[in-house]
């Protein structure tokens, strides 16, 4: 065998050892995902047997049981896991297009502008429901169109785009304080609870919401993923391998953007998921690429975890989804910052 015959083994043996990982990660997280969803489910004032949910789901429950599991509690359990994935593809075409791991929707300021715009809508047109989701999709639209704007020199810089993204937040932040200080107690009151991210009372609504939303924004991710592993060796390389840049990173912005937005519209800004799940889903797969699927499964689950202790771990009391979410990423960021320091990279 000679040495360019041995170089291809190699790298074929690597790719098909890269793959057989990957789908092994990937059927473990629809594992977890599918036994927490289905916990969650079993879960509350009226507690059912995991194997009776199962049964219920495939239409063999009794009718007390497909009331409760099918009425009543599927519609949470599914929106928070749509949401999730949603986040977590998000972040990984904003992180993968960046090349940088703060480069997620919560961070660069997307979420906040639809918190902003939510919070105008509820504050000052005393909105509520759909009304309210569809000025927050508004809010992430023209928030992402603001930094594109911006960050454009002959070309987005990536870096540019972090920190455009970051000062827009921040911009958008002091608004919706300002707006909440000018709001009165029990409007500001329903201003904070969406401003947390919640899964409480959601209904069917917003689980076709979600369901359109992945239905044509998950296959085109999948399908562009390529262009993202091209994109990701830098955009003169990208060039060279005859990749119409510019086209591709505003395509790739559009589709997580979209997104982010629609799964904030559907439970309001639930922080830290996109911005956790990549990561994690790159280091279980070992994969150089942005892991979409992984992400999809890691972002579901962390959303299904959160609610599920958010609703069960404090007795009566219940806790917004976004306030767990809160404690495992805030320190995840700090750890991130940290090394990023370390290592001398710290832009």
């Amino acid at each position: 065998m000679t040495t360019a015959e041995e170089a291809v083994h190699i790298i074929t043996r690597a790719r098909t050892v890269r793959q057989a990982r990957t789908i092994a990660v990937v059927a473990v997280l629809a594992v977890l995902v599918f036994a927490t969803f289905c916990v969650s489910l079993s879960l509350g004032d009226y507690k059912i047997p995991v194997l009776d949910v199962v049964k219920t789901l495939f239409g063999g429950g009794d009718r007390a049981t497909e009331f409760i599991v099918n009425r009543l509690r599927l519609p949470r359990a599914l929106t928070g896991l749509m949401v999730g994935a949603a986040l977590g593809m998000s972040g990984a075409i904003f992180q993968s297009i960046a090349r940088n791991p703060l480069a997620s929707p919560d961070i660069i300021g997307v979420t906040y502008g639809a918190s902003a715009f939510a919070v105008f809508a509820i504050v000052i047109l005393g909105m509520t429901g759909l009304v309210v989701s569809g000025f927050a999709i508004v809010g992430a639209t023209l928030t992402a169109f603001i930094m594109y704007v911006l960050a454009w020199r002959h070309g987005v810089s990536s870096y540019r785009l972090i920190l455009i993204g970051i000062g827009i937040g921040a911009i958008a932040t002091s608004i919706t304080s300002y707006l909440l200080t000018k709001a009165r107690v029990e409007i500001a009151q329903q201003a904070l609870i969406w401003l947390t991210g919640s899964l409480n009372g959601r209904d069917w609504s917003n689980v076709q919401a979600m369901t359109v939303t992945l239905v044509i924004a998950a296959p085109l991710s999948v399908w562009l993923v390529h262009r993202l592993r091209i994109l990701q060796l830098g955009d003169e390389t990208a060039y060279g391998l005859g990749l119409r840049v510019e086209s591709s990173r505003l395509g790739l912005i559009v589709i997580g953007v979209f997104l982010a937005a629609v799964a904030t519209a559907a439970a309001g800004p639930i922080g830290f998921v996109a911005f956790v799940g990549p990561p994690i889903a790159r280091r279980l797969t070992r994969s150089p690429g942005p892991a979409m699927i992984a992400s999809a499964l890691i972002g579901a689950l962390v959303v299904a975890l959160s609610d599920l202790i958010a609703q069960h771990a404090f007795g009566d009391t219940q806790l917004p989804v976004g306030v767990v979410t809160g404690v495992v990423g805030a320190p995840y960021l700090m750890f991130l910052l940290a090394r990023t320091n370390r290592v001398g990279s710290g832009g």
